[in-house]
């Protein structure tokens, strides 16, 4: 018999970045960062896990590709038997009959497929997407039951650092911890508000290159924790008020605040990325012309933050906005990154209908031709509009990618 739970969940780009690890062991943070979680009808992870005592070793599939050693992975280990530790017995709706036995988990192997709707590895959460689904899933099938709120989070945290804050919808912080040297078990997420808290928020993401980034996220710390003063001061000395203020604008849906602090924040990062020696560079000369234009933007507005930028481990440009200025952000992206493929290049029908359809002011292109950005296809991939989502969902038989028969993966890459 082969027993099975299919979930989704979230990515989430954070405002506040974690960078530098505490203990590379517990996979904890020097310190504590912010995000959104983003909706999962653009982006998300789905992933089936099963169990089952035929099965005989485990195994993860993911986009469809086995990953070979995946049950040695120290990672994916984590996960699965960090949730086996909280295993419950799986008990029958109708008739009340336990099913299987919480003991009887440990005896069963499992396997994993796992895909996701947007690039892997290219600066867009997916690994936080993933490992809060590898979680998720684990929980449902398992009936594992937290002893102690977050503890699911401190779980999917050692999977990937910011999987954690996927656990949950909204704006979430990920807490550093008390003593997140020697101790992970408080250093978890928390959410902050749920999506339903600011309902304006919207955000804009330009896939400038969906390849794999040059420096992975873990080598890029290690190296900057090593080399870097500036991440030092950073954490200690910069991270904690910001966390406060920002936290307090998005409690007063005060978007000024929030975009300031949230383009101080990514900018720093970058700026302890180039203090690392020898540096990392994630932002390109792409990355750098989306800067310029949203500062340009905000100044032509009057000064009032209308966009606010982010850039995670990479090269692609996260665009924080309200609903009342996503149709003019979207086509100032679309007048200066052309695409020749209409259908494709952004996710929302409607959008890029109403997006091209703008009529851009021209002050505000003369103020962007005047900083010598000329319009250019082929800069940006694909462009997401998106807004604030909930955490992981639950999904229904039909939506499972491995065989209820045979325990194999059934999702093929499109």
């Amino acid at each position: 018999e082969i027993h099975m739970a299919t979930v989704s969940a979230p990515t989430n780009i954070a405002c506040i970045k974690y960078w530098g690890k505490a203990s590379i062991p517990l996979n904890t943070p020097i310190n504590s960062s912010l995000s959104v979680t983003l909706d999962q009808d653009d982006l998300r992870a789905v992933t089936t896990a099963s169990a089952s005592l035929g099965f005989q070793s485990d195994r993860l599939w993911l986009n469809g590709i086995e990953e070979e050693g995946a049950s040695t992975s120290k990672r994916f280990r984590a996960c699965v038997d960090r949730m086996l530790e909280l295993a419950g017995d799986k008990i029958d709706d109708k008739s009340g009959s336990v099913l299987v036995a919480k003991s009887e988990w440990k005896e069963m192997r499992v396997h994993i497929s796992s895909y996701n709707t947007f690039p892997t590895a290219a600066g867009l959460a997916s690994s936080a997407a993933g490992y809060a689904a590898l979680v998720y899933a684990l929980a449902k099938l398992f009936c594992a039951k937290e002893s102690y709120k977050g503890q699911f989070t401190a779980i999917a945290r050692q999977g990937s650092g910011s999987a954690c804050r996927s656990l949950y919808g909204g704006f979430v912080a990920w807490r550093m911890g008390s003593n997140p040297a020697i101790d992970g078990s408080d250093s978890i997420a928390q959410q902050v508000a749920d999506e339903n808290h600011w309902p304006q928020i919207r955000a804009v993401i330009l896939v400038v290159s969906d390849s794999k980034k040059d420096t992975s996220s873990t080598a890029g710390m290690s190296t900057s924790v090593q080399t870097s003063e500036l991440l030092k001061h950073r954490a200690h000395n910069v991270v904690p008020k910001r966390m406060a203020d920002i936290e307090k604008a998005i409690a007063e849906k005060d978007f000024d605040a929030f975009g300031r602090i949230t383009m101080m924040d990514s900018n720093q990062f970058h700026a302890t990325c180039l203090d690392t020696y020898p540096p990392i560079f994630y932002m390109n000369h792409v990355s750098k012309l989306i800067v310029r234009m949203v500062h340009v933007y905000n100044d032509w507005a009057g000064g009032t933050i209308r966009a606010a930028y982010t850039f995670d481990a990479g090269p692609n440009a996260v665009l924080y906005t309200l609903d009342q200025y996503q149709t003019e952000l979207c086509a100032l992206m679309l007048h200066y990154f052309p695409s020749t493929d209409h259908t494709n290049y952004i996710n929302n029908n409607d959008m890029a209908a109403q997006a091209r359809d703008y009529q851009l002011d021209e002050g505000l292109i003369q103020a962007v031709d005047n900083i010598g950005i000329i319009p250019q296809t082929g800069d940006v991939k694909n462009i997401y509009c998106t807004k604030a989502g909930p955490g992981p969902q639950t999904l229904g038989m039909e939506h499972a990618n491995i065989d209820i028969h045979t325990g194999f993966n059934t999702y093929k890459p499109h």
